[in-house]
């Protein structure tokens, strides 16, 4: 067995949305270190381009940014658009855009629930569908296409907040992995989630030592999650090493969801 490029990502193209901060700037960062070509999209034009010019000057490597609104059709076929105009297949999707809304559940708003939803569930789905020719175009037999959408550590254990749209878009997001992985097996493609536990980001701040005793006293491997856990299990399903992996949920949490 030659496992000299069994993780290798190089030369691959890839596309992350909401790639500009938090998980999604972790896994660029671990894309473009790792020799792929990588698209980055966010709503903030200046804020994503700025990012994409850190990352490829910490890694070395290629990081364009694309603004770009997920959550209606429109943004994303413009971001296909933008994309397809640049390349003629792409190897690697991460669909991370993503928003979360919190109140009691006697407050709950159809405006908050609508938002998470559109943003966490249907963008998911609708960038992955436009994206199809192209990814398509970039699987083969022996390394397909990667699809990886995000989910969370909260579809697979309740937490203290009530984020009820939040998880219950996570939990589908999780099946939505599998239903597409089951049809485009076939087309040298596969889909898979990764559930993140607790990376400290602009959606989950740690604002006090007592905060922070509290999360990592949750955690079994004792601490929050750092950007090399979730750019590693993105390399992995994105490798020829993930190419017999697809329709799986791989929780990186620490234990957390124990």
């Amino acid at each position: 067995m030659d496992v000299s490029d069994l993780f290798s990502i190089k030369d691959r193209v890839a596309v992350v949305t909401g790639g500009s901060a938090g998980i999604g700037r972790h896994i660029a960062l671990g894309l473009a270190a790792a020799g792929a070509k990588v698209y980055i999209c966010a709503r903030t034009e200046a804020k994503v381009k700025a990012t994409a010019e850190q990352l490829a000057a910490e890694t070395g490597g290629t990081v364009i940014g694309l603004p770009a609104d997920l959550s209606s059709t429109a943004g994303i076929a413009a971001l296909v658009a933008a994309v397809t105009q640049r390349e003629g297949a792409l190897h690697i999707l991460v669909n991370n855009a993503g928003t979360i809304s919190e109140a009691p559940i006697d407050d709950y708003t159809e405006e908050g629930w609508d938002q998470v939803m559109d943003l966490n569930l249907k963008a998911p789905f609708f960038t992955t569908q436009r994206f199809l020719p192209l990814l398509r175009a970039g699987g083969t037999a022996d390394h397909p296409a990667a699809v990886i959408h995000i989910g969370s550590v909260g579809a697979l254990k309740i937490g203290p907040k009530e984020v009820y749209a939040y998880q219950a878009s996570k939990a589908a997001i999780h099946w939505l992995a599998k239903s597409m992985a089951k049809r485009l097996g076939r087309d040298a493609i596969t889909v898979n989630a990764i559930a993140p536990g607790f990376f400290e980001s602009d959606m989950t701040v740690i604002s006090s030592d007592e905060m922070r005793k509290m999360v990592v006293g949750m955690v079994p491997r004792g601490r929050t999650g750092a950007a090399e856990d979730v750019a590693g299990a993105a390399i992995y399903l994105a490798s020829k090493a993930g190419s017999y992996v697809t329709g799986s949920v791989i929780p990186v949490e620490g234990g957390l969801s124990i």
